[in-house]
């Protein structure tokens, strides 16, 4: 029992803090390709605001990279604390792949970070640029390698059996693992839909504040334009893709998602319901009908397995979580569509600097792309259960038999009492420096006073 408790312990330790710590690097890997957006703008128009609206997203992700390193290390230590069984038997394979995102990918992240943070009065225009380009080529490479990393736990390739353990036998296999190409495209277009939100969701409570209004133009065209594009890559192709490969591979998992407890010819999707796994019946269910069977097997009246059909020690343990976190991702998806084509459909009119209730709208809809994308991992971990390798190794193999449940306890508890802090005091730079603004960064960065009107030079229609 205390070897349950101790399991479940640890599961909710990581969960907790991969939860919080990816608040932060799914804003970064948006923010990287926004940033070069802006530059390349910038040296295409030669319009200063473009510049100036760079660097001060750069001052955002700055703060940002640094929260996302800090909590980033713990969880890798916990591969040795609370999942020492897994890393004796997986660790062989794991272990490449968060070393190379560690030596290679990380190392240019930051490396260049400081060159476009502080170098582009030594190293010129196009270096900066460069360096912006490089910001983000470490950053979309650092989320390939722990894609690569997650995708080999969801889809185990590449590998030989010696006595107790794994050992890689194709290193290339597990780099290219079939699975990373629709995991790894969905994860970073939902990072730059966080980006694009919080791009122009600023610029929306600046244009509501009437502060910063030149500035605020750029970030709610640039954000809405690319959210646009971004939200639409999380259905097709990307979701799409994603959902094809778990109906291959993991069908059990579909079950969970999708509530379906019986067998189908002709499935649904479900919009509302409620789970009752204890029964095998969803409750009060607003159905789609045949939707389900055209989207994974392209046939209307085609079979789709109901988690009943599953043994018990197969199936995901905790199906309502699953479930919700799935329906929790999907329906914020599908408004974060809505909310990104009326904006551009506004902007295409010449009518969306006008309109304050869109200014309301992207403003208070910043916080949800956060919240879709934990929904997401959460999706993707507790589908995998009860594996923590897919078919290999069950979850409650890989954990640390000699760390008992009081010291996880303790553990946790010491997590979210120093991650609360942290939490507080991202909040306070992050708004201490939207507070003063892109003109501050011209004052600062260039030794002139700070402007929020500098000369237009025609990007932005002030409609």
């Amino acid at each position: 029992m205390n070897d349950v408790l101790a399991t479940y312990l640890s599961r909710a330790q990581f969960a907790f803090t991969i939860g919080f710590h990816y608040l932060f690097p799914q804003l970064t890997m948006g923010l990287a390709l926004l940033m070069l957006v802006l530059k390349t703008l910038y040296l295409w128009r030669k319009d200063e605001r473009l510049n100036i609206s760079a660097r001060f997203w750069a001052r955002i992700f700055a703060i940002t990279f640094i929260m996302g390193v800090v909590t980033g290390i713990p969880m890798e230590f916990q591969f040795g604390t609370n999942w020492s069984r897994f890393s004796m038997y997986a660790g062989d394979i794991i272990g490449q792949t968060l070393a190379m995102e560690g030596a290679f990918a990380f190392f240019i992240e930051s490396a260049f970070l400081g060159i476009f943070l502080f170098g582009e009065q030594a190293f010129g225009q196009k270096m900066h640029w460069f360096s912006a380009f490089m910001v983000w080529l470490g950053t979309w490479a650092s989320g390939a390698f722990i894609i690569a990393s997650n995708a080999w736990m969801q889809h185990p390739v590449g590998y030989t059996i010696t006595g107790n353990r794994l050992t890689i036998s194709n290193y290339w296999a597990v780099l290219f693992n079939p699975w990373i190409i629709a995991q790894y495209s969905h994860t970073m277009s939902a990072a730059v839909v966080t980006g694009a939100f919080a791009m122009a969701g600023v610029g929306a409570y600046y244009l509501l504040i009437k502060k910063h209004e030149e500035y605020a133009r750029i970030f709610v065209t640039v954000g809405v334009i690319v959210g646009l594009i971004a939200t639409a890559v999380q259905i097709f192709p990307t979701g799409d893709a994603e959902g094809r490969q778990v109906t291959s591979n993991q069908p059990a998992k579909l079950a969970a998602m999708e509530g379906l407890f019986q067998t189908e010819n002709g499935a649904g999707i479900v919009i509302i319901g409620q789970p009752d796994a204890g029964r095998g019946t969803l409750d009060n269910p607003l159905v789609v009908p045949n939707a389900l069977s055209v989207l994974t097997y392209r046939h209307w009246t085609a079979q789709v397995r109901g988690l009943n059909t599953f043994p018990a020690d197969q199936r995901p343990d905790s199906v309502a979580l699953l479930y919700y976190s799935y329906h929790i991702m999907v329906g914020l998806g599908t408004i974060f569509i809505a909310i990104m084509a009326l904006a551009v459909l506004l902007l295409w009119r010449k009518m969306l600097f006008r309109a304050r209730w869109m200014h309301w709208i992207l403003f208070l809809a910043l916080p949800f792309p956060f919240i879709a994308n934990i929904a997401g991992w959460f999706t993707t971990e507790l589908g995998r259960q009860p594996w923590i390798v897919y078919g290999l190794l069950h979850t409650a193999q890989g954990s640390s038999p000699q760390v008992g449940d009081g010291n996880i306890l303790f553990t946790l508890l010491g997590f979210a009492g120093i991650y609360l802090l942290l939490g507080i005091l991202y909040v306070v730079l992050v708004v201490y420096e939207t507070g003063r603004g892109p003109g501050h960064v011209a004052l600062v960065d260039e030794g002139d006073e700070p402007s929020d009107t500098p000369q237009p030079q025609g990007l932005i229609n002030k409609a």
